[in-house]
């Protein structure tokens, strides 16, 4: 039989793994929220330090962050929004009506063009942007009707981006407080977990998005059809490494070439090749330095692994996590090489 002792640490034991299971299934449905909401205090928590020094107070300059974010997001977005859904709609019916069969033709060689392959290719790719434009207008479609549910995760995102602000670094002493590592090991891994996220959040996404910000001035100086909505999807392709804007503006050359636009369509190809492109290679390694970068191909395995876990957010919080459990791996591995101590002694 059991004694009584045992018997009540079985009881408590169920009962905080039941409650650690009962705020999982709470915070479930409003996870992504709370993740974009931290990773936003990540991002411009630099600037709350800055507007707590002139203002000091910690709310009032939590919350003048927090609407200062809202009225830059949101008044563009409110202001292109007919815009770039009219630009959506119209580039769709126009994919239906333009052969890309025609364009090669203009492009390829005539050995090529006239081939059954380019045929087939043509057509593969036709299909594939329509179904791209379709799955797009339908997922806006369904946020719209959402749009009391997802008022509310904006609601969350706000509420976290604010409290993360303002008490993030009283979370950060808690969180440490309870951290079984080393003195040694967490300053190594604080310091390495903030060049991992710098990395990831700076060097691939804002860097991505400042190449499709590039990329639409570009489309509208050369007078390339809804552009708008073009330098959106450049700049979501923009953050994913080795691939890159070119997938996004080579095509859209190619296209102003075919249509007889020969003048847009080589200053597109010179203001691709000198601005766009070494956008890459100068301001990048400006900004994250050799000893923050992650290797491609994990962040390309994140991204898509990402992607499909968490949806469009999956693109940041696919290369983070892999990134964080090599990190982890390397920190464990120096500790046994070193013969460093990774966990404080239990004190007895």
């Amino acid at each position: 039989m059991l004694n009584e002792k045992l018997f009540r640490n079985i009881i408590l034991i169920v009962l905080i793994t039941g409650l650690f299971i009962l705020a999982a299934l709470i915070i479930r449905p409003i996870i992504i929220p709370i993740i974009f909401g931290i990773l936003l205090t990540y991002i411009f928590y630099s600037s709350y330090e800055f507007v707590l020094s002139k203002i000091k107070n910690e709310s009032l300059s939590a919350l003048a962050v927090c609407i200062a974010l809202l009225l830059i997001i949101l008044i563009p977005l409110i202001l292109i929004f007919k815009a770039l859904v009219n630009q959506a709609i119209a580039l769709y019916l126009a994919m239906q009506n333009i052969s890309l069969a025609t364009i090669f033709e203009g492009i390829l060689p005539t050995f090529l063009s006239q081939s059954e392959m380019s045929a087939t290719f043509s057509n593969s790719l036709n299909n594939l942007i329509t179904q791209i434009l379709t799955s797009g207008i339908q997922s806006f479609t369904n946020f719209i009707l959402n749009l009391p549910v997802n008022l509310l995760k904006l609601f969350v995102v706000i509420f976290v981006f604010f409290f993360g602000l303002r008490d993030g670094k009283k979370v950060l002493l808690y969180l440490r407080s309870l951290s079984p590592l080393s003195s040694g090991t967490e300053k190594q891994f604080s310091k390495q977990f903030k060049d991992v996220t710098y990395s990831v959040l700076v060097g691939q996404i804002i860097i991505g998005l400042i190449q499709g910000v590039v990329a639409g001035i570009g489309y509208f100086i050369f007078g390339v059809p809804n552009a708008l909505l073009l330098a959106l999807l450049t700049a979501l392709v923009g953050v994913i490494p080795l691939i890159g804007p070119w997938l996004v503006w080579v095509p859209i050359d190619a296209y102003l070439f075919a249509t007889g636009k020969t003048g847009p369509g080589i200053g597109l190809l010179i203001y691709g090749l000198i601005v766009i492109s070494w956008l890459d290679t100068i301001i990048r390694p400006l900004i994250v330095s050799k000893k923050t970068k992650i290797n491609s191909a994990i962040v390309i395995i994140g991204m898509i692994g990402g992607l499909f876990v968490f949806g469009v957010l999956g693109l940041i919080i696919g290369p983070l996590v892999l990134a964080y459990i090599l990190l982890i791996l390397e920190i464990y591995r120096k500790s046994k090489t070193t013969k460093n101590i990774l966990f404080e002694p239990v004190k007895k």
